[in-house]
């Protein structure tokens, strides 16, 4: 049974929009989802279930959330086998200007999409990143090397989702490595 990844945007992070792990985990297994596992308390979740394309299974996500919850949340998914070509991917790994410059992987980050965005859209993003900070396109993922962390990056005040038109969630570069991990001991 293939393995999936879903990443829910924006809960536990203020007042509103709270679940707890547990909940979610009773959520997703109510759908009939299996070996349902939770990585940390912003809606990280491991799961088991039939091969479906990753958008239906958002799809459905979001419409239990908002059932069992109250409240929408988006949710990018990814099977086990697109997280661990995003982590191949990484351009910053990669490039020898990147392993030149000893890059500090608590500096990286990946933003998942829902979908890739059209060219004049990465455009207008890559016409609003500032040095030191730097971005890289790659299909339906975005990567992120952020000197200054996340708080100090002019980009990440801007509303990305909204110059992509597209739904998008990050992630620090430990956590899609431990995601991957999680879907490797599914095995």
């Amino acid at each position: 049974m293939p393995i999936y990844i879903s990443m829910l945007r924006g809960i536990n992070i203020g007042p509103h929009k709270r679940i707890k792990m547990d909940d979610l985990r009773k959520s997703f297994e109510a759908l009939g989802f299996e070996q349902v596992k939770t990585y940390i308390q912003s809606g990280n979740v491991v799961f088991k279930t039939k091969k479906t394309p990753t958008s239906v299974l958002s799809k459905k996500i979001e419409e239990k959330i908002v059932s069992d919850f109250g409240f929408s949340v988006s949710v990018i998914s990814r099977s086990s086998e697109e997280m661990a070509k995003a982590i191949e991917r990484n351009p910053f790994l990669n490039d020898r200007e990147s392993v030149n410059e000893k890059m500090d992987p608590e500096k990286l980050h990946v933003m998942f999409l829902s979908e890739v965005p059209v060219p004049s859209a990465l455009k207008k993003l890559s016409d609003l990143i500032a040095a030191p900070d730097r971005c890289r396109s790659i299909d339906r993922e975005l990567y992120f090397y952020l000197p200054n962390g996340v708080s100090g990056s002019i980009l990440m005040k801007k509303p990305v989702d909204r110059i992509l038109a597209v739904v998008t969630t990050m992630r620090n570069w430990k956590t899609v490595n431990s995601l991957h991990q999680m879907c490797q001991d599914c095995l």
